[in-house]
């Protein structure tokens, strides 16, 4: 179960980087309209192999994940070119990191001391990375903190759908899900196409991102099913990681004193709610 969250982790990480990378270029509505039909064909290639129950729950449950997921996908990239990646996306980590949690306190779930240490030390952490400060050239505003915030709550909800839906029920909720997510996006964009410009999108990068995604989506259901969500969601927590580094190497974007202080404590807040 471990070895599935931290692959899944990897993978949101590096497609978040490439998500990100491609909306500062285009309308992120013009990305997230060929990212979410990517990741649908992912999952309708692995259906004949991994096989789906097609329930009232299954279904139900994978389509609601399939709302939050096109949130998640259009608020996670936008984030993402508004400000530092390295800033943006430990932001929407935590959040999304601390909603599994609390749902399972409200389910009657008691937290262990190392939990109830873990969120303090996470709070601790969003305010270390959004200190208003210059990086690279980019300024820190409200607006993309509250994006970014907005970023973690879809993809908290998006986990919690997942994991809710029947664990004998295979792919079908992901594949339910990603149909709604596209048919979402795809109507959106339609909706406001005189809006969104026609410059060019790097479609390469955009399907790489939405394939890494159904991917990552994937390894993080087959995780949840073996063990806790609660677990399971706060290792996935720490994709963060491999965005930061892709936007240090790719973009030479600078991580400064505080950024790495607030990375360390998100790191140990993760940590910390993964240990309970």
């Amino acid at each position: 179960m471990i070895l599935l969250s931290v692959c899944s982790a990897c993978a949101f990480g590096v497609a978040d980087f490439l998500g990100g990378k491609a909306t500062r270029g285009a309308h992120v509505l013009r990305v997230v309209g060929i990212s979410a039909p990517a990741s649908l064909a992912v999952e309708l290639a692995v259906l004949p192999f991994l096989g789906a129950q097609w329930t009232a729950a299954a279904v139900g449950f994978g389509a609601l994940s399939g709302v939050a997921s096109a949130f998640c996908f259009a608020l996670l990239y936008l984030a993402l070119s508004m400000g530092p990646m390295s800033v943006m996306a430990p932001i929407t980590a935590i959040v999304s990191a601390l909603l599994p949690v609390l749902v399972g306190v409200i389910r009657g779930e008691h937290l262990t001391f190392t939990a109830a240490l873990g969120i303090p030390v996470a709070v601790a952490a969003i305010a270390l990375v959004t200190i208003r400060r210059r990086t690279g050239g980019h300024v820190v505003s409200p607006r993309a903190v509250l994006v970014a915030v907005g970023a973690g709550v879809a993809i908290a909800a998006q986990l919690i759908l997942l994991n809710a839906a029947p664990h004998d029920s295979g792919v079908a909720p992901l594949v339910a899900g990603r149909a709604v997510s596209s048919v979402v996006v795809l109507g959106v964009a339609f909706a406001v196409r005189r809006r969104i410009g026609r410059g060019e999108v790097p479609v390469v990068t955009a399907a790489a991102a939405g394939c890494i995604d159904s991917a990552a989506n994937l390894l993080f259901l087959l995780a949840s099913r073996e063990g806790l969500l609660s677990v399971s969601a706060v290792i996935v927590a720490l994709y963060p990681a491999a965005t930061v580094l892709l936007a240090a190497v790719v973009l030479k974007e600078r991580v400064g004193r505080a950024q790495w202080l607030g990375l360390a404590a998100a790191a140990a807040g993760v940590a910390l709610l993964a240990a309970a």
